[in-house]
This record gives structure tokens, C-alpha cells and sequence, in this order.
């Protein structure tokens, strides 16, 4: 189990990838794992933390922020680790309805696309999204951004060559109920209909922490 300090929110910088905790009453500088601002999207201040050490001497701050409480449980605030947790269950039976799935990689390139994950026996690429949100019902995508869209009109043209495709969306938040696609990002909902329609699977998940160790929680409805 990986070593867990925990901690009060204080403030996130203006400068994206840090943050202030305060620990053990001093006030700490720490890494925030995400590419973008996470106070548009959820409300952090004041709140238990939990952060990890960083591991490199020559890192600018000595811990990382991990997740935050919700309730009872803790909300993932490290997206990164969306894709490691998919990975590392990806032989249960909860993606089964994947089929064959011994030969499996990470970051391959296939056709000029880098999937997240690859699965050689059915040629399947697997495209991992994440969204943050305290909701029940959680919208997506955040925010519009034009690479999901590009990603998207890609996937598109792997579909047209034959190739099978899955889409994932992850929520960090394990009270999340459903996944509800978000119509006001109109290029978004358009290009992600037009690869629905050309058969490209797509599903929702929850995270939660167990003993401080990310796991998927349950398999959750997404509506269109």
C-alpha cells in the first residue's frame, strides 16, 4: 500500500500543477496531477486531502495531491491513475464483454493513433476519459476541448478501416449514478454520435479508494 499523508486544502495557483496544503500546521507546496485547473470543477478548499510523496530528488515540491474526502469516501484527484486502475482489471470479468483480451498494451500506435490501451486479439483500441465532479449524475465532457473532437473525427476514420474501437469514461467520484453526455458541446456530441453510430462501443465507470488503492468501483449507465 502506497504511503498516504494527509492534509487540509488551503489554495490552488494561478500557475497550473500547484497547489497549498497545509500539514501538520505548515503550509506545503504540492504537485496538483492534472492539465488543467481542478477549483472550476470542484470545490476544494478547506477539505481533507490525501497527497503522496514524490519520489525525485529533483521534483520542485515533496508531496502530490492524491484524492480528496467526499462524504464517507475519498474522490481520486490524480487522473493519471484512471488508466492504470482499467489496466490493471482488465482481465476481470467486469470487461468481459470486451472477448479475448490476453495480449494486451499500452500507448500503442495503430494506424497513427496512440490508444490507451490496445487489444491485440480482437484488434480493439481503447480510448480512457476521465471526469471530475461530485455530482450523481455527472456531465461530459467538462469542458469543451478541441483534441476530444479531433481525437474523435480520428477514431472515426479507424472505424471506417476496419479497426474496433471502445470508449471509456471513468468518473473519480465513486457516488456517481450515471454519465450524461453534455448536447451543449455541440461539435463534441456530433462527432462522438457519428462514431456511436458506426459501431464504436462506449461505456462509464467509478473509481473508489480502498485502503488507499484505486480500484473500479462498478459499471455505470451512460446516457446520451
Amino acid at each position: 500500500m502506497m504511503e498516504l499523508i494527509q492534509g487540509t486544502f488551503i489554495s490552488e495557483s494561478k500557475r497550473r500543477f500547484l497547489c497549498t496544503v497545509r500539514v501538520e500546521e505548515q503550509d506545503v507546496l504540492c504537485y496538483v496531477p492534472a492539465s488543467c485547473h481542478l477549483s472550476p470543477l470542484i470545490e476544494l478548499e478547506g477539505r481533507t486531502v490525501l497527497l503522496t510523496p514524490v519520489e525525485s530528488s529533483k521534483a520542485r515540491t515533496q508531496f502530490a495531491l492524491f484524492a480528496v474526502k467526499h462524504g464517507r469516501s475519498f474522490v481520486l484527484l490524480n487522473l493519471a491513475y484512471a488508466n492504470k486502475v482499467v489496466e490493471k482489471e482488465f482481465h476481470g470479468r467486469l470487461f468481459a464483454f470486451l472477448g479475448k483480451r490476453k495480449a494486451i498494451s499500452h500507448e500503442s500506435v495503430i494506424d497513427g493513433y496512440k490508444s490507451d490501451l490496445y487489444i491485440h486479439d480482437t484488434d480493439t483500441l481503447i480510448e480512457i476519459k476521465t471526469v471530475l465532479s461530485m455530482n450523481k449524475e455527472v456531465e461530459f465532457p467538462s469542458m469543451a476541448t478541441n483534441r476530444a473532437v479531433k481525437q474523435l473525427k480520428e477514431i472515426s476514420h479507424l472505424i471506417d478501416c476496419g479497426h474496433r474501437i471502445a470508449y471509456f469514461v471513468i468518473s473519480l467520484n465513486p457516488a456517481a449514478e450515471a454519465i450524461v453526455l453534455d448536447p451543449q458541446y455541440e461539435e463534441f456530441y456530433s462527432a462522438f454520435k457519428e462514431c456511436t453510430d458506426k459501431g464504436m462501443l462506449c461505456c462509464a465507470f467509478s473509481i473508489r479508494l480502498k485502503d488507499g488503492v484505486p480500484l473500479i468501483h462498478k459499471r455505470l449507465p451512460l446516457r446520451t
